[in-house]
């Protein structure tokens, strides 16, 4: 099977969660995911509920979950450097059909990582494996790589009055 390449973007709700829907019905396939997640550090839902499909979903946390915008501090590049090390590994194993680097479009935004090593890891991935990138901020040149791009549009969001993220829903 030829694996795309599919970026999920945008300012609306849904990037992540569907990324995670393609992990949980490639297990159901029988099909192996590795999700690399960029920024993000914790025990989330969705990380306590892929504890479940621990034979086929493998989860790993580069980032120390405080960084959002503004300038990055060295811990925080070291990380990310350190995430782009290990997807570069398991993308050469291919020990996994799937591989999603889960924020790493906000990494590139913010300096933790460079568009040029996304797109490297794009140019370089083998062709059977599916590589999906998901967070705000797409670079235009990720966009052009990609075979799949799609753009979560927020039209309204409760959060805008005053609801906070709920467990289960939003975390």
């Amino acid at each position: 099977m030829r694996g795309y390449v599919q970026v999920y973007t945008g300012n609306g709700k849904g990037k992540t969660t569907a990324a995670i829907g393609l992990a949980v019905r490639a297990a159901g396939a029988g099909m192996k995911t590795y999700i690399g997640q960029f920024i993000k550090m914790g025990d989330y839902s969705e990380i306590k509920a892929l504890s479940r499909y621990a034979d086929w979903i493998t989860v790993e946390q580069f980032g120390k979950g405080r960084f959002v915008e503004g300038k990055p501090i060295p811990e925080d590049i070291d990380l990310a450097r350190i995430g782009l090390q290990k997807v570069r590994k398991v993308l050469a194993s291919r020990a996994y059909q799937i591989v999603i680097l889960e924020e790493a479009n906000v990494a590139v935004k913010f300096g933790l990582l460079a568009v040029g090593d996304l797109e490297e890891l794009i140019t370089s991935k083998p062709t059977e494996v599916e590589l999906v990138i998901t967070g705000r901020f797409a670079h235009h040149r990720i966009i052009a790589l990609a075979d799949l791009v799609t753009e979560m549009k927020a039209i309204k969001h409760y959060y805008h009055k005053g609801v906070e993220s709920r467990v289960g829903i939003e975390s």
